[in-house]
């Protein structure tokens, strides 16, 4: 159980310094050290990582570094499309499920290095005094519905998602694109959670609501510290920063349930 609170409390740092990686790191934390099944951690990681980033976009709604307009045009359709994805995921296993995960934090790790290998500017180190230029609402509608189908299939906050394409795409600053994803997180993963309830229903399982709750205790305290380190930290070198951490999680997960599934498939052509 400590290796669990450890978890738990680095879960809310992500969040914290990256707006992100908080599912990334819940999935393998509830499946590995806590032992639970495959869809019960995935689920459990929406409402994990929901209720962390719900408190931990506070501060960033107090400072102004939430991008209200791409919370609305983004969220919204990330909602329908997590619902959508979180439905796709009942016919198929858990694994298959991660491994498509693991495979698109590897090209998010790879744009996002990218990005913060470029000459830095005024704009990514003021974050909050810096205003993006205006994107077609359709863009971006059609950004959240992509993300969300995606990452509701995968039975994540979708993080590691959202802020590559806030900052690549929405061209937002690094530390806005932090902030923003917090509140589009804390909604679309709402919304995840009570989808897949009705789906873990359905198979006879059900969700540890205490793990649940301490996870959010812990991972909330974290979170605040994360925030005060985001803080002092250069954007591109952020940036850098998070392209490795998705890259190390990527190869873990691909890794572990890659051989996972090898056998399975061996198995079953024998």
């Amino acid at each position: 159980m400590i290796l669990a609170l450890l978890g738990a409390l680095v879960v809310g740092l992500s969040l914290g310094v990256f707006g992100s990686g908080g599912s990334i790191l819940t999935v393998p934390v509830l499946l590995y050290i806590l032992h639970h099944d495959d869809k019960v951690a995935i689920a459990e990681s929406l409402g994990i990582v929901g209720g962390i980033a719900a408190i931990s976009a506070v501060p960033y709604a107090m400072s102004k570094l939430i991008e209200w307009r791409s919370v609305v045009l983004f969220g919204a359709p990330a909602m329908v499309g997590t619902v959508v994805g979180a439905s796709l995921a009942a016919h198929v296993t858990g694994a298959v499920q991660l491994l498509v995960f693991a495979g698109v934090m590897m090209v998010a790790a790879l744009k996002m290095w990218r990005r913060g290998t470029r000459a830095p500017t005024a704009s990514d180190e003021q974050g909050a005094a810096a205003s993006p230029a205006r994107r077609p609402w359709l863009r971006i509608c059609g950004d959240g519905l992509f993300v969300g189908v995606l990452t509701g299939f995968v039975g994540v906050g979708g993080g590691f998602l959202i802020v590559p394409a806030l900052v690549l795409l929405g061209g937002l600053p690094m530390r806005r694109a932090v902030g923003t994803s917090l509140a589009i997180i804390a909604l679309k993963s709402a919304t995840g959670f009570w989808k897949y309830l009705g789906v873990l229903e359905a198979g006879g399982l059900e969700v540890d609501w205490a793990s649940i709750g301490l996870f959010i205790l812990v991972g909330a305290v974290g979170s605040f510290i994360g925030r005060a380190v985001n803080a002092k930290i250069n954007q591109d070198a952020l940036k850098r920063g998070f392209a490795v951490f998705l890259v190390l999680m990527g190869v873990f997960i691909l890794a572990r349930e890659g051989a996972e599934l090898l056998g399975l498939i061996g198995g079953g052509a024998v």
